[in-house]
């Protein structure tokens, strides 16, 4: 059953019957939505990552003073969380000293890249 009442474009049979102005309208619409999809507007765009430079590594730092400050760093976080454990119970503590541990086998990775680097 054919619909002839309807004006829709869609249900024409004849593509070459659509006037220019709403083949033009199309165009521009296809346009804009590719253009906003494929190419978007410059506050859309990723901006590079630039490093904050408030806390900076100084970019000539020797491996081992780095692993040096690495392992004393993890130290220190090792005594935080199990001083913090301490005043913790139940899954509060086993969840800290879980932390901890983590922490002391970093420490323990640290000092074997630093031994790697200076066997003395």
């Amino acid at each position: 059953m054919e619909n002839d009442n309807s004006d829709s474009k869609f249900n024409k049979s004849n593509p070459d019957t659509l006037c220019t102005e709403e083949l033009l309208k199309d165009r521009e619409a296809i346009k804009r939505a590719l253009d906003y999809y494929l190419d978007p507007p410059a506050q859309y765009t990723e901006k590079p990552h630039r490093p904050s430079t408030l806390f900076m590594v100084v970019p000539g730092a020797g491996t081992e003073s780095l692993l040096a400050h690495a392992c004393e760093s993890l130290a220190s976080a090792s005594v935080l969380a199990s001083d913090f454990a301490n005043n913790l119970t139940g899954p509060q503590r086993h969840t800290a000293l879980a932390i901890q541990q983590v922490i002391m086998l970093a420490e323990l990775v640290v000092n074997r890249a630093l031994d790697n680097v200076d066997p003395a």
